[in-house]
């Protein structure tokens, strides 16, 4: 994505959050303590928004599934400080879980170092407050590495309609309008009734009636969430990786009683 804005400097070292494992691309809703340093940082321009895409190096021995998957602490936040970036990579060697690496995600915010989790067949995870879009990955296992990945990620959507809190019939098609500096190659909208659905990055997008959960005889607090991202395939690793990062936006509203009941 491309952008003259400069890169921020805010550098936090974290630990990775306890709580349920997710797939790569999924941010993790349990937020550990994290210590947070601000701190001078350089002037690496590959970090900076705009600096575009690079698919780095490798041995070509090992497979990768990375994400880097962001999400406000508030609904429709604006400021890309008050962001959560939840790392989650796959590293295999032979179709074997590698266990045994070195494995860094690099922003303008500052490099973090993944710990290993065996849950779920094993995944290099952590944490970084904020979200700074370009994410580098670096992978040492050994005398295998893929190194220098680059992904210059969309930047955040801010939902205009429906408003915040706003009453919305279920019953009804719902027009969704968003802003964002660039439009990402990939993006999905759900609700909390219905699963993620591709929709073009155009600023706007049609719910279809029904697509909203609702109550016969109450109100339904309901959200709307745009996951927005951009991927890169390694160069330097095993034919069927990828390197992905996303940002998610979400929206309240409130769902007036119908006479008819979906699913929550």
């Amino acid at each position: 994505m491309r952008s003259d804005r400069p890169g921020s400097c805010l550098e936090v070292n974290t630990r990775p959050a306890a709580g349920p494992a997710t797939g790569a691309g999924k941010p993790w809703r349990g937020l550990a303590s994290l210590a947070v340093a601000l701190v001078g940082c350089g002037g690496d321009d590959r970090l900076r928004p705009g600096a575009g895409d690079d698919p780095g190096d490798g041995t070509g021995t090992l497979r990768i599934d990375a994400a880097a998957a962001a999400a406000p602490f508030a609904a429709n936040g604006t400021d890309p400080r008050a962001f959560v970036t939840s790392f989650a990579v796959v590293v295999e060697r032979a179709g074997v879980a590698v266990d045994a690496a070195a494995v860094t995600m690099t922003s303008a915010g500052g490099p973090v170092a993944l710990t290993f989790d065996t849950r779920d067949g094993g995944s290099w995870r952590g944490q970084q407050l904020g979200y700074f879009e370009v994410y580098r990955l670096d992978v040492i296992a050994g005398a295998d590495r893929v190194e220098e990945v680059h992904v210059d990620g969309p930047d955040p959507a801010v939902f205009t309609a429906p408003t915040a809190g706003a009453t919305v019939d279920s019953a009804a098609p719902l027009a969704v309008a968003w802003t964002r500096r660039d439009a990402a190659p990939i993006a999905t909208l759900a609700t909390r009734a219905t699963a993620a659905a591709p929709v073009v990055d155009a600023g706007a997008a049609t719910l279809a009636a029904g697509a909203l959960g609702s109550r016969p005889d109450g109100v339904v607090a309901e959200e709307l969430r745009l996951v927005r991202s951009a991927a890169v395939t390694p160069a330097g690793a095993v034919a069927g990786s990828r390197f992905a990062v996303a940002v998610e936006q979400r929206q309240d509203v409130v769902v007036a009683a119908t006479g008819t009941a979906t699913g929550l």
